[in-house]
């Protein structure tokens, strides 16, 4: 039962095979056996690959089924269409464009597998790719805001300095008015005198002032504070919304390009395995010898040559016969008296009808 199974695989003429050694027989259920596990393998590899895509699984096992069955059928029809010939050469020009079709197959068979193999290694590579766009998704969202976050800090420090500015000179005016009162500047004149009450005076009147402009730029940086907050959560906001699209970088393209960036050898070595497996069934056909069932097949097909060729032929002597036979019938009966005479009496009779048909249509028109 599995043997024929696999003939059937192998895309083998069962009649023919059926009448062939046992040996042969088992040949194509092993070149057969290798078409289907092909199969098997496009299969998973496909499933695999588009469940990266749909992330379903009932979408994943669907497609990669039908995704395995053509497989099947083409590398059934490869293998089926193979005919062995009496020159080598010549079996590898026919199998030429059927085995770089296997190649494609096989790189597109390994691809998904050697995802699946490496995908810790892929991870990794990801994960790096990803912080590093995380870090440019930032830099590049912060070059939005930087610039009016900084100018607010830049008015920040602007009313810094103008307290700081006048903190200074308010102490400034306060050591004149105390030096003036210890009599070690301005009059030198020890006590509290006229001078030291101006001094003292304008010391009030501009610490007054300093109060007043601490109230006032505490109120301005509390709003410019305000402002920078709020676009501090505007752009974490819009770090957050983008964030998703980078944790969601791990499609199947992503995961290709994290392959390419890993060393090239193993990767190689799964698609040549891959490619030899692809490729052996072919291979076989073209390396095993002239066996009973080519030669039996090839027996088939040059009768049913022969046989359409002789038809063809019967077929063109029987056209020619007919043709000169009508020929000569009809040469026969040109000849004939009776039918001349017929042929003028109703050659007569239809000249007179148009004549009579003429006359009646012209006096209709008088």
């Amino acid at each position: 039962m599995l043997q024929r199974f696999f003939i059937f695989c192998s895309g083998a003429d069962t009649d023919i095979l059926s009448d062939c050694s046992a040996g042969e027989q088992t040949k194509y259920a092993g070149i057969g056996a290798t078409v289907f596990f092909t199969a098997v393998m496009a299969t998973i590899a496909a499933a695999y690959a588009l469940y990266t895509v749909f992330d379903n699984y009932l979408t994943a096992i669907v497609f990669g089924f039908v995704w395995g069955l053509l497989i099947f059928n083409l590398d059934r029809f490869i293998v089926s269409t193979i005919k062995k010939r009496d020159n080598f050469f010549d079996e590898f020009l026919q199998a030429t464009p059927r085995i770089l079709l296997a190649i494609i197959i096989a790189i597109v068979i390994a691809k998904p597998l050697e995802l699946k193999i490496f995908e810790k290694e892929i991870n990794q590579v990801l994960l790096e790719e990803k912080n590093d766009l995380t870090l440019a998704n930032k830099d590049q969202l912060a070059l939005q805001y930087t610039p009016s976050i900084d100018a607010l800090n830049n008015e920040i420090d602007q009313l810094k300095k103008e307290i700081t500015d006048k903190e200074a000179e308010v102490n400034a005016l306060y050591d004149v008015y105390i030096a003036e009162a210890e009599g070690r500047a301005g009059t030198e004149i020890l006590g509290k005198g006229p001078v030291y009450k101006e001094k003292r005076e304008k010391h009030d009147a501009e610490l007054a002032a300093l109060q007043t402009l601490r109230t006032t730029n505490t109120e301005k940086i509390a709003a410019t504070e305000a402002q920078i907050a709020t676009l501090a959560t505007a752009y974490q906001a819009k770090v957050a919304d983008t964030q998703p699209v980078i944790d969601g970088f791990d499609g199947l393209m992503a995961r290709v390009n994290a392959l390419n960036k890993l060393p090239w050898l193993p990767s190689f070595f799964i698609f040549l395995l891959f490619l030899a497996i692809e490729t052996s069934p072919i291979i076989a056909k073209l390396l095993s010898p002239k066996g009973a069932y080519d030669l039996k097949l090839e027996e088939q097909e040059s009768a049913l040559t022969s046989w359409v060729s002789q038809q063809k032929g019967q077929r063109d002597v029987l056209v020619a016969t007919d043709r000169d036979v009508n020929n000569r019938v009809y040469a026969d009966i040109a000849e004939e008296q009776e039918l001349y005479d017929y042929k003028r009496k109703k050659a007569r009779e239809l000249m007179q009808l148009q004549a009579d048909a003429f006359y009646k249509k012209q006096k209709g028109v008088l």
